[in-house]
C-alpha cells in the first residue's frame, strides 16, 4: 500500500492565507499610526497650553507697562487714582501710596495681602483702563473681601493653562512677611491653584513639574529657584506667607533663612525640585514619574516698569 499524500493547498488557498497575513500587517501599522497620532496630538496640545500661559503672562506684563506709560503709576499702586478716573484710595499703605510696590492693604503695606488694597486694585485698574479682558470691579483698596473658588473670577484673571490655577499679583519675594529679613522690593505675578483669600492667600500647586520645567525653560533659565520665573507662590501655613514649591523649600520659622535650597534634597513623586540628594542647585524634579506629579507653582517678575 501506497501512503496518500496530503492534498496540496490550492493555489486560491495560499492566496488567501497570504492576503490575511497582509492585512494583519496593515491593521497593526494602522494601530501603530493612530497611537502614534494621539501621543503627536497630545504633545501639541500640551505646547499649545505652554504657550498660551506664558502669552497671558507676557500680556498682563505689557499691559501694567502699557498703563504706567499712560498714567504715571503702576496699576493699583496710583496715589492720584481718583482724579485719574478709577476708584479713590484709602490713606494706608497699600491703598495707592504710589511706591512703585504692589502690596496689600490691611495699613500694613505687606505684598502678600490678597483681600483688598493694591494686590486686587491692579485688576479692576487694568479692566477700566481697557487694557486686559475681564470685569474684576469687586475689588476694594480699604476692605478687605473673603475670596473663595466660587469668587476668585471676580478679582483674579483665571490662568490660560486651567486647573483651577489664577493668576494673582504680589511682592516681597520669599522674605515677605519675615520679622527680621527684608523683602525684595520686587513685583510678581503668581501662578497657583487659588484655595481661599481672607486677608493672605491660601493657595496650592496647580501645575504638574513638566508644565513648571516647560514653561521656566522657554522664558527663562529652567531652574526653579533662579532667575526671573522662580517655583514659589503665596501661601499662608504655619506662620509662613511665601513658599516654595515642594522640595525642601527653606520655609523655616521667621527670621530663618528662605533661599533657595541647597541641602541635600532627594527627589520624589511628592517634590517639584531636588538635588538628587547632593548639596547643591536644584533642578526641576522631572526624573519622578516623568514630571506627571501636580507639584509645582510658579511667580513671575514683573517686566520693565513694573520691576
Amino acid at each position: 500500500m501506497h501512503d496518500i499524500a496530503p492534498p496540496e493547498k490550492s493555489a486560491k488557498q495560499a492566496l488567501t492565507a497570504a492576503f490575511t497575513l497582509i492585512e494583519m500587517s496593515i491593521v497593526l501599522v494602522i494601530i501603530g499610526m493612530i497611537v502614534g497620532g494621539i501621543l503627536v496630538g497630545q504633545s501639541l496640545i500640551n505646547a499649545a497650553a505652554m504657550r498660551a500661559q506664558i502669552s497671558q503672562i507676557e500680556k498682563y506684563n505689557t499691559a501694567v507697562n502699557t498703563f504706567y506709560t499712560k498714567y504715571n503709576c503702576l496699576p493699583g499702586d496710583c496715589a492720584n487714582a481718583g482724579s485719574l478716573g478709577f476708584a479713590a484710595r484709602g490713606s494706608n499703605p497699600g491703598q495707592g501710596d504710589g511706591n512703585g510696590i504692589i502690596q496689600g492693604s490691611q495699613g500694613t503695606g505687606n505684598g502678600y495681602f490678597e483681600g483688598g488694597g493694591e494686590t486686587v486694585m491692579l485688576w479692576m485698574d487694568l479692566s477700566q483702563a481697557g487694557l486686559i479682558a475681564g470685569n474684576f470691579n469687586s475689588a476694594s483698596s480699604t476692605v478687605s473681601a473673603t475670596i473663595t473658588t466660587a469668587n476668585a473670577g471676580s478679582y483674579f484673571p483665571a490662568a490660560q493653562i486651567g486647573g483651577g490655577n489664577y493668576i494673582y499679583a504680589w511682592s516681597g519675594g520669599y522674605n515677605q512677611g519675615q520679622s527680621t529679613l527684608a523683602p525684595d522690593g520686587i513685583n510678581y505675578f503668581g501662578l497657583s491653584s487659588a484655595v481661599t483669600v481672607g486677608s493672605y492667600v491660601y493657595s496650592s500647586p496647580g501645575l504638574t513639574v513638566a508644565q513648571a520645567y516647560a514653561i521656566d525653560t522657554k522664558v527663562d533659565d529652567g531652574f526653579p529657584q533662579s532667575g526671573k520665573v522662580m517655583a514659589m507662590y503665596l501661601q499662608f501655613q504655619s506662620g509662613q506667607f511665601v513658599t516654595w514649591g515642594a522640595g525642601g523649600g527653606n520655609m523655616g520659622a521667621s527670621g530663618a533663612n528662605h533661599g533657595p535650597t541647597t541641602s541635600a534634597t532627594a527627589g520624589s513623586s511628592t517634590t517639584c525640585y531636588d538635588n538628587g540628594g547632593v548639596s547643591g542647585p536644584t533642578t526641576y524634579s522631572m526624573e519622578q514619574n516623568s514630571g506627571t506629579g501636580i507639584n509645582c507653582a510658579l511667580s513671575f517678575i514683573m517686566q520693565g516698569a513694573a520691576r
